[in-house]
């Protein structure tokens, strides 16, 4: 009887190790994906009034290949961080961060504005190579971004390896009822994605979504108040029952 204890165990200790090194597996996989070769990134946070947070992640190597930017990319010269603010500043858009960070030898440049129309945002100087159109039909909310041509029209740049990719990230703030990315969807994260060799030489990329009139923020406040006042209620309604009780209780002959 020991020795089959023993062997269940051991069966039991072997199946944890070969979930563990499955699971390790998945990680790397994960991982593999966290660190992608990401050479340019235009992150859109959307709100249903049409107001927009947006990030742009970027080397400066691909910004002045993709934007006809005119930024200094060699490796030891330093980011011009005024110079990239002013570039990013306009009349539909406000600069609220700028930052740096180094990767395979290039500088990249990290960039947050805030911008009061998203459907404008094309006006700035950054994002002129995108059409905006965001606007509410029937019972949904319709969001679409083209976007065209690069500035330099396939040139090609020596510092790349051609893994180099370019992403479009929308966060959106409502259930989404329909999208033209791939099926995956993480929560309310949107993800279209392009060859970096495909942006330069201008290959068009569509983003469309659609979602409801009714943001997930607002629903989540209005469940939580109802729980709120319902738990309340239950909580009222058990004291005064306790009190009934007691009164009942003293009432009583003894």
């Amino acid at each position: 009887m020991r020795s089959r204890g023993r062997a269940r165990r051991l069966n039991a200790y072997a199946a944890l190790l070969v979930a563990v090194f499955l699971s390790s597996g998945a990680a790397c996989g994960g991982a593999a994906t966290i660190f992608r070769q990401y050479e340019y990134e235009e992150e859109v946070y959307l709100s249903l009034d049409g107001t927009a947070t947006v990030y742009v992640n970027s080397s400066l190597a691909a910004l002045n290949a993709l934007r006809g930017t005119s930024f200094d990319a060699a490796p030891a010269a330093r980011v011009d961080a005024t110079a990239v603010r002013a570039y990013f500043n306009s009349a539909t858009t406000r600069v609220t961060r700028v930052s740096q960070s180094r990767r395979n030898g290039r500088r990249y440049v990290h960039v947050r504005l805030d911008a009061d129309d998203v459907r404008r945002l094309g006006e700035a100087a950054p994002f002129t190579w995108s059409q905006y159109h965001f606007q509410r039909d029937g019972d949904l909310y319709i969001y679409r971004q083209t976007v065209g041509d690069s500035a330099t029209n396939g040139a090609a740049v020596r510092v790349w390896n051609g893994r180099e990719i370019v992403a479009f990230r929308l966060h959106l703030p409502s259930k989404i009822r329909y999208h033209n990315t791939r099926p995956e969807v993480r929560g309310n994260i949107l993800v279209w994605e392009q060859s970096l060799a495909d942006r330069l030489r201008g290959q068009p990329l569509l983003l469309e979504a659609r979602m409801d009139p009714q943001s997930i923020l607002y629903r989540t406040l209005w469940l939580f108040g109802i729980t709120f006042v319902a738990v309340g209620i239950v909580f009222v309604a058990v004291i005064w029952w306790v009190m009934r009780r007691g009164r009942g209780a003293e009432g009583q002959p003894t």
